[in-house]
């Protein structure tokens, strides 16, 4: 049996495109990968002991989360640079664009999906809490509580995808540009009450010496802290991203948070005095 030469040229011409798009998605790759010497990371400037400016380089941020990113530089064996992006609704386009590589320290909603990857598992977990006068007026036990209140938190901030979603349909919330600025609000009686995470409300209430501010219970979440990297990233390939994810994973399992936390808590304080 003989093949008609205008039916193989049907059958090869496809498979050869085929196999050409393969090898340049392939070389591409490889290309992206190796030339990808650098990262660069920002995150939330306003969240000691996680991440705040260093005082003495307002370019660059320091914490937990900073020394977190250069632990995980080392397993990788490709540098990592922390800094300040501007505060967190900034540093949330930065990403979207791509002018950053990775966010460090970000919780889970599905928005954030459409620019971001996370790896997981989470490396911290969080505590969001109302925050009142220690004069406050009305009791807070459930979300509900809040309705006919004026509440203040940060630009971009979430809360989880169910508090965020009851927030938008039942809530009445003020946003402003930096977390100083909400708890200065709130010690004036412009707003009934401000949301944000309780360990960097605490830091800020010690430097700020803001009096008569107190937490109340229950926490309107508790939520996850993750690393998430830009889709936009030249550096986001999937060699990349499995090289970040075991070294994640390592860490993770020998615990350096709660180490790094500890220390950078002291770092706080002495800067604070």
């Amino acid at each position: 049996m003989q093949l008609d030469s205008r039916n193989v040229s049907v059958i090869v011409k496809p498979v050869c495109s085929a196999v050409l798009l393969m090898v340049c998605t392939m070389l591409t790759s490889t290309v992206s990968a190796q030339s990808c010497k650098a990262l660069v990371a920002t995150g939330n400037p306003e969240y000691p002991p996680y991440l705040w400016r260093d005082p003495d380089d307002d370019n660059k941020l320091i914490g937990a989360n900073a020394d977190l990113m250069q632990m995980l530089a080392k397993e990788i064996g490709v540098s990592i640079e922390l800094k300040y992006s501007g505060p967190w609704g900034r540093v949330q386009e930065e990403a979207k664009l791509g002018r950053v590589d990775l966010i460090a320290g970000a919780f889970f909603t599905q928005p954030r999906l459409d620019y971001m990857d996370y790896f997981y598992p989470a490396f911290r977990e969080t505590r969001s809490v109302i925050w009142t006068k220690d004069n406050a007026v009305f009791q807070y036990k459930k979300w509900s509580d809040l309705k006919s209140r004026l509440g203040v938190t940060v630009i971009n901030n979430s809360f989880g995808d169910e508090f965020d979603r009851y927030a938008k349909e039942s809530l009445k919330i003020n946003t402003v540009p930096s977390l100083e600025q909400a708890l200065k609000m709130l010690a004036l009686s412009r707003a009934d009450y401000l949301i944000y995470e309780e360990d960097p409300g605490l830091a800020y209430v010690a430097k700020l010496n803001i009096l008569g501010l107190k937490t109340v219970n229950p926490p309107v979440s508790n939520e996850s802290l993750y690393l998430t990297f830009s889709h936009k990233s030249v550096c986001n390939t999937g060699e990349m991203r499995g090289r970040i994810s075991k070294a994640m994973l390592k860490l993770n399992k020998l615990n350096v948070m709660n180490k790094l936390i500890e220390n950078n808590i002291q770092v706080w304080r002495k800067q604070t005095k």
